[in-house]
């Protein structure tokens, strides 16, 4: 069970490698395919932020991308430390990986690296853990109880 986590782990940053190594046409256009689908299903995206939906679409990539590395984390790191800890070292990975993640940006055509996505990216990351946290208290709170 424990080698299961650390690969979807590294699956997880797999998938955030390949979205960031697409070129700002790949990722323009993924935006675009994104905003069709949820229109489709009766939301309008560019109702609510008009021009700016593509912008919202990447931005909000960005934050689930680490939403999600952080609860992965979380899940494995959980029974081995005290909280605080578990949330120190999640928290650094998530940083340094979105740090990694911008660099990498830098050599993609079209693409830059911008400090707002790496706060976006820690948003996302510290939102996570919350939410592993509370799921991880909620289930082991009932099973105390």
């Amino acid at each position: 069970m424990k080698k299961i986590k650390w690969i979807l782990v590294i699956l997880w940053m797999v998938v955030i490698f390949i979205f960031s190594n697409e070129t700002s046409t790949m990722s323009n256009e993924k935006s675009r395919f994104f905003i069709y689908l949820i229109q489709t299903l009766g939301l309008d995206l560019n109702a609510f932020f008009g021009n700016l939906s593509n912008f919202m679409v990447r931005k909000a990539s960005h934050f689930l991308e680490y939403f999600i590395l952080a609860i992965l984390l979380f899940n494995i790191i959980k029974g081995k430390f005290e909280i605080k800890k578990v949330f120190i070292i999640s928290i650094v990975i998530v940083v340094l990986y979105a740090c990694t993640d911008e660099i990498h940006q830098i050599f993609i055509p079209g693409r830059t690296a911008r400090i707002k996505d790496i706060f976006i990216d820690i948003i996302g990351g510290s939102m996570g853990l919350l939410v592993g946290y509370f799921i991880h208290k909620k289930i082991f709170c009932e099973k105390e109880n």
